[in-house]
């Protein structure tokens, strides 16, 4: 996975761990596509110290997922679900029982909700 698309998602599970001035940079950096220095024009601070503070909060996004796991989490949930699905598909495509079909096609799309 792209780092970007990473941190973008790492944001939105733990943005509000960060301070509110890490949460505003990386959301306009990240999910806005505001450059450095649009953002430091915005803020009234150097570019630098834009730099500096994604930098801060990209490490503490990446240490709270090391410390909770709630992404890798997340993804590994949303393969089984997706291995689940392909297993019902199969079963689907096999059986002649409408009745069973109607249970398999009830089950995925609950499943297909969670994804």
């Amino acid at each position: 996975m792209e780092n970007n698309v990473k941190i973008s998602i790492l944001l939105d599970i733990y943005g509000k761990l960060l301070t509110e001035k890490q949460y505003k940079l990386l959301e306009d950096y990240y999910n806005n596509d505001l450059s450095l220095s649009e953002i430091a024009e915005n803020e009234e601070i150097t570019r630098q110290a834009v730099r500096d503070n994604l930098k801060k909060g990209e490490k503490n996004l990446f240490e709270y997922e090391e410390k909770l796991g709630f992404m890798k989490k997340t993804i590994m949930q949303e393969e089984q679900i997706a291995d689940i699905l392909s297993e019902i598909t199969k079963i689907e495509n096999t059986s002649s029982d409408k009745e069973v079909a109607k249970v398999l096609q009830d089950v995925k799309e609950k499943l297909n909700c969670l994804v």
